[in-house]
């Protein structure tokens, strides 16, 4: 390890909390030498948790409560300090004095870490005045101690930016703390290895805030910074109704504030509203924020949204189990208050002595007796006697306080003579919220090219998240505990909203993917629905079987299997019908019991999650389905690898399915379902019902642009019709209207992005290059957007290019066979890695159900193309992947067979 070759040194720590602890833990790790700790004294019996691992290793601690008398500093202090013969001193969070002369003993000195961009805000309370002056860039600096008040030279400095709802602990939790801990590593280095700056402070812009007095009459964002910078202590506090009242839990409002009670503050510049979401107050721009809970004089916290309504709530009663988990409740009391001698209903946690730290310890303890409750720091302050605590808690078990109205901030557009609103966040655990690094990415609109809005552009900590809530849903929320039919009703609860909806999902995945409007309500929108409906049908049908085995005498035995979910469902869909691909693999994953995680195409994300909207609408639990937009690299890829994901369903490209499935089998051999590409073979013999065989083969290549898994990639036409056929074709290609998708007149919608439409045209050039005949079509239509013209080629020889690979565009490949040739066509049929679907035309039914055995594909079409039913499994073989959509068949994918063996 490299660590070892660099230089040490010995290093005395001065300082306390969790912070002090991992410095140590982190300097020791890189094989310096910790030769004292110097920390505060045990508070109530409980050392600090610098102390406690410092003992834990045999390191010396030292606890004195001070180090100087009057100014002066203690000799025998200093005395124990010196004799430890630190090189460095290291003050990681100090709050003690220290006096100059243990400062400057070392060979090396002192380094000090402090979370503000010295010289801005020396002193106490760095962060809250960062948060409080409004910065737009928090940070920390590692400087060397000098006898001012924060004043010595910088070693270090790094920033990082204020987010508009930070707070004192996020902006710690998300960067003071951890980066501090490696920056005070990497100083220790630097200064060993002899290459540590030392940058005078400047006096310019240098400043010191004491605690000001507070005044109300600022601009709405200057008391959201005061609010969030106050925090806890002494806290942000106005005087409502003559008691001063503390404020806690800002955020600001956009636009729209919504209704409740006016609430009279005292020196505000209008009266405060109180709304089911909380306290709004109006800054002197007449701008607004909200104010999530209030503390009262005697301590008591309530949810500001129930200023009017607190005290009125009515208890409940508990049942025998709730009664067993409350005097375990109790029993964590007594742990934390132990100089409490018995907790009565009526034992006031923070009358009793307990700190904040005692909070945090409370609700980490509940949280491991019961998973996946949430309960958070501030329910502690809101019910702080024994009794309100357990009311409060028991509520939250039954989940009776969760009904939060959902909050969405569309995106709108008004097209199709409707206003479409259109959620663009990532939708995690029940809420839409944006990619953890606020990044997002435009969606545009294949018809002109237009930006229709910005999505969330989700990063590997969003789908983290996502994955945690999916987990967490499956084992300890609802959905795991449902009965099956209950399930199912909720199932048909989202189709009948989605029906409801159908023209709002139609038209956003005709402006989103450029499918013609008709064709959107009927197949995209409507056979989700349909999707939806059959496989609700299916959560209380899904069963085992009793199997006989064989009875060794006089043993009786049963044997019988359970189908159970997998868990935790990742679900990758592509861009050509991106509600409809959602459809068919959720819905069988939901029916199944599992939860999921999807990842919509990025070119295509708008109508999962306007979908999204509606499972909470349905009343489907929160963290049951989540969707995750953003870019196969990062999001895909995380799924595939993420080790708490069982299967993982894949429609896409054959190379990225490959992929896929190489990284769940090292991650930890996920179950995988994969449709892939296709090249399907449509044969079209002479004795065929021409005019079917017509409609039909146009069908098979132009349905939705082109842009079909199914698509016939090739035709085979007998060659005594093939230029009667071509001569027809011809015909119906050019009568087919290219347009607007939303004109309910348009046959041939925009390919569905630009990069797609580029491909095609090369495709096509590659086509004329190797001496295949373009009848018709091969470029770009002359208008904005990005429309492909339908093209023909005929001639086409089995060695070329386009006669392999898939266009997945509106391209007719024609090709012509030997009268009476059925064992050769179907050889030059076969002649192909991808195996999805296929079709033949004839009048012969024995030749029919010959050509249909022989075809090596998941589907065959008979006299019909693209009729595919939500009963009806679907999936291809070879490399076209394997597994089902759709059908009982689908089920199967999604669920895991248990036997069981008992002998009575």
């Amino acid at each position: 390890h490299s660590n070892y070759y660099q230089n040490k040194l010995r290093l005395a720590l001065i300082g306390q909390s969790l912070f002090g602890q991992e410095v140590y833990t982190n300097l020791r790790k890189q094989g310096h030498r910790v030769v004292g700790v110097f920390t505060v004294p045990d508070r109530d019996g409980k050392a600090d948790p610098l102390a406690v691992v410092a003992e834990k290793d045999g390191t010396p601690v030292f606890k004195f409560p001070r180090w100087r008398v009057k100014g002066e500093p203690i000799p025998e202090v200093v005395e124990a300090y010196k004799a430890v013969g630190a090189e460095l001193n290291v003050m990681p969070f100090c709050s003690q004095f220290i006096p100059m002369n243990v400062i400057d003993h070392p060979a090396h000195g002192s380094i000090i870490y402090h979370p503000s961009i010295l010289p801005l805000h020396r002193g106490a309370s760095a962060i809250n005045w960062t948060l409080i002056q409004g910065d737009k860039k928090a940070g920390f600096s590692i400087f060397w101690a000098d006898d001012g008040l924060d004043t010595g030279p910088i070693l270090l400095q790094r920033e990082c930016p204020v987010e508009p709802n930070d707070t004192v602990d996020s902006l710690y939790n998300r960067f003071l703390f951890p980066e501090g801990i490696k920056a005070m590593v990497e100083s220790v280095q630097l200064i060993a290895d002899g290459k540590a700056p030392r940058v005078p402070q400047t006096e310019e812009g240098a400043s010191y805030e004491g605690i000001q007095k507070k005044s109300n009459s600022k601009p709405a964002e200057a008391i959201h910074n005061w609010i969030r910078g106050h925090d806890k202590v002494p806290g942000a506090w106005a005087v409502i109704d003559g008691q001063t009242v503390t404020l806690y839990g800002s955020s600001m409002l956009g636009e729209s504030v919504p209704a409740g009670q006016p609430l009279e503050i005292e020196g505000a510049s209008q009266p405060g509203v109180v709304t089911k979401n909380g306290l709004v107050l109006y800054g002197s721009d007449s701008k607004a924020l909200m104010v999530k809970n209030l503390q009262f004089e005697d301590g008591k916290m309530i949810s500001a949204a129930k200023y009017f309504s607190s005290g009125d709530t009515a208890r409940v009663e508990l049942t025998d189990d709730e009664k067993k988990i409350a005097e375990e409740i109790r029993d964590i009391w007594k742990g934390i208050l132990s100089n409490v001698a018995a907790i009565e209903e009526t034992t006031d946690f923070f009358k009793s002595g307990a700190a904040s730290m005692d909070v945090v310890r409370l609700v980490e303890e509940i949280k491991q007796r019961c998973v996946g409750l949430q309960l958070q720091n501030e329910d502690v302050y809101m019910a702080t006697t024994f009794q309100d605590f357990i009311q409060m808690f028991v509520r939250r078990l039954r989940g009776e306080d969760q009904e939060e109205e959902m909050v969405i901030d569309y995106a709108t557009k008004d097209v199709n003579n409707m206003t479409v609103k259109m959620p663009w966040q990532c939708f995690i655990n029940g809420k839409f919220e944006d990619a953890e690094n606020g990044k997002t990415a435009n969606t545009i609109n294949p018809a002109d090219g237009s930006v229709i809005c910005k999505v969330a552009y989700a990063s590997v900590g969003d789908v983290d998240r996502a994955v945690a809530a999916a987990k967490e849903a499956f084992e300890v929320g609802p959905w795991g505990r449902m009965n099956p039919r209950d399930r199912g009703t909720l199932l048909y609860k989202l189709a009948d909203l989605m029906e409801e909806h159908q023209e709002e999902l139609a038209t956003i995945e005709s402006i989103d993917s450029g499918a013609v409007y008709t064709l959107a309500l009927k197949t995209h929108v409507g056979m989700s629905i349909q999707t939806f409906r059959y496989f609700a049908g299916w959560c209380d049908k899904i069963q085992g079987k009793t199997i006989p085995i064989n009875q060794a005498r006089p043993n009786r035995n049963l044997t019988f299997t359970k189908k159970e979910p997998l868990g935790v469902c990742a679900i990758v869909i592509p861009w050509n019908y991106p509600l409809m691909m959602l459809a068919w693999k959720s819905a069988a994953c939901l029916a199944a019991g599992n939860t999921l995680v999807l990842k919509p195409a990025q070119v295509t994300p708008l109508s999962a999650l306007k979908f999204a909207e509606l499972t909470v609408k349905a009343g489907i639990p929160k963290g049951v389905i989540n969707i995750v937009p953003g870019s196969g690299g990062m999001v895909g890829q995380r799924l595939s690898d993420h080790p708490d994901i069982r299967k993982l369903g894949f429609t896409g490209s054959t190379p990225i399915g490959k992929q896929i499935m190489k990284s769940c089998a090292l991650s930890n051999l996920k179950k995988v379902s994969l449709e892939l590409g296709g090249k399907s073979p449509l044969i079209i013999f002479s004795d065929c019902d021409m005019d079917k065989a017509v409609r039909m083969g146009m069908s098979s290549v132009f349905f939705n642009k082109g842009e079909n898994c199914i698509a016939a990639g090739r035709l085979f036409v007998e060659e005594s019709i093939h230029d009667e056929y071509i001569k027809r074709v011809l015909e119906e290609i050019k009568k087919m209207k290219v347009g607007d998708p939303l004109d309910r007149s348009t046959e041939h919608g925009p390919q569905n992005h630009k990069a797609h439409m580029d491909k095609l045209v090369e495709y096509c050039e590659v086509g004329v290059k190797e001496g295949a005949t373009l009848v018709y079509g091969g470029k770009q239509v002359d208008r904005p957007g990005f429309f492909m013209e339908p093209t023909l080629f005929t001639d086409v020889e089995d060695h070329m290019f386009i006669a392999k690979e898939e266009s997945f565009g509106p391209i007719m490949v024609v090709s012509k066979f030997k009268d009476g040739d059925i064992d050769g066509v179907l050889n030059r049929a076969n002649d192909t890695e991808f195996g999805l679907a296929s079709g033949v035309f004839t009048r012969d039914i024995n030749k029919a159900m010959y050509v249909s055995e022989r075809l090596d594909a998941g589907t065959v079409f008979v006299n019909t193309y693209n009729k595919t039913d939500v009963a009806s499994p679907f999936g291809g073989f070879k490399q076209s992947g394997f597994g089902k959509d759709l059908g009982e068949d689908a089920l199967n994918e999604y669920l895991r067979t248990k036997a069981v063996t008992v002998e009575y």
